[in-house]
């Protein structure tokens, strides 16, 4: 019989969690509350290496989630209400149900169509909501652009994707329309604030889908935006410094002039 590395490799990490657990007193101290935490700060290490593209850190950071599921099997096993062989049974199952494309005898044009047999048979095994596998917990522009995927799944969508964008300038023209209706005491007041907050939150949620029309991945558009800035701010501090002055002490006109020039030297490499 030829011996599976990747099986090796898994029992030895199930071996070691076994020690962990028994030897290590931080390992000992754990439960699935003050792992959670934990779980989150690595999940984001692992997006952050996925948008670098760079293979060894996504390698790495795998094996870091990895490792909090074997945690949290061994923690269940302690407990006696799961294990790993649980685990495994259950995704197996899920996906094997899942894809009858795959494992069975439904047909299937294209992807638009799994995600809506997946949406369909989530709903057939006593889901009560399409909505109601999205963690409450996501952050909101993440949990806005799953929200919109999961409509879609069923076919409560925009017939063509270029209606959006009507849709956005009608929520731009009703800010405006707020905006002239309440003084800027009215606005830091709690009534007014929680109205333009609201108007604020629909347009973003209409261009959040207006990048999923398009194939676009807001959180990683808005993260590109966001390293963008910060490379830019930064050029412009350091411009800042040799020219002997503080950044605190400059005009806006002046910090302006300069992040212009930061830009316009980007255009030119």
């Amino acid at each position: 019989m030829i011996k599976d590395s990747r099986l090796t490799a898994f029992k030895e990490l199930l071996d070691i969690m076994d020690e962990l657990r028994e030897k290590c007193p931080w390992d000992r101290k754990q439960t699935f509350e003050s792992l959670r935490k934990l779980t989150i700060e690595e999940t984001y290490e692992l997006t952050d290496a996925i948008l670098k593209k760079n293979p060894a850190e996504i390698k790495d950071e795998l094996g870091d989630l990895m490792l909090h599921i074997v945690f949290y099997a061994k923690l269940g096993s302690e407990n006696g209400t799961f294990n790993m062989t649980d685990i495994l049974n259950s995704i197996n199952k899920k996906l094997i149900t899942r894809h009858p494309h795959v494992f069975g005898d439904t047909k299937v044009a294209d992807e638009e169509e799994v995600l809506k047999n997946w949406e369909k048979i989530k709903l057939r095994n006593g889901k009560k909501s399409v909505l109601g596998g999205i963690p409450k917990s996501l952050p909101a522009l993440i949990k806005a652009n799953r929200l919109q995927e999961k409509v879609h799944g069923v076919g409560f969508d925009w017939k063509d994707r270029s209606e959006i964008w009507g849709k956005i300038n009608e929520e731009i023209g009703e800010i405006k329309e707020e905006l002239l209706k309440l003084s800027e005491k009215e606005i830091k007041e709690n009534g007014g604030k929680e109205k333009l907050e609201g108007e604020l939150g629909d347009l973003l949620f209409s261009i959040i889908n207006a990048a999923r029309l398009y194939g676009i991945d807001p959180e990683n558009s808005l993260e590109r935006t966001n390293k963008k800035f910060i490379s830019r701010f930064q050029q412009m501090e350091k411009i800042i410094r040799q020219q002997g002055k503080k950044l605190e002490y400059l005009s806006l006109d002046e910090m302006n002039r300069i992040w212009e020039e930061v830009k316009k030297k980007e255009v030119k490499q």
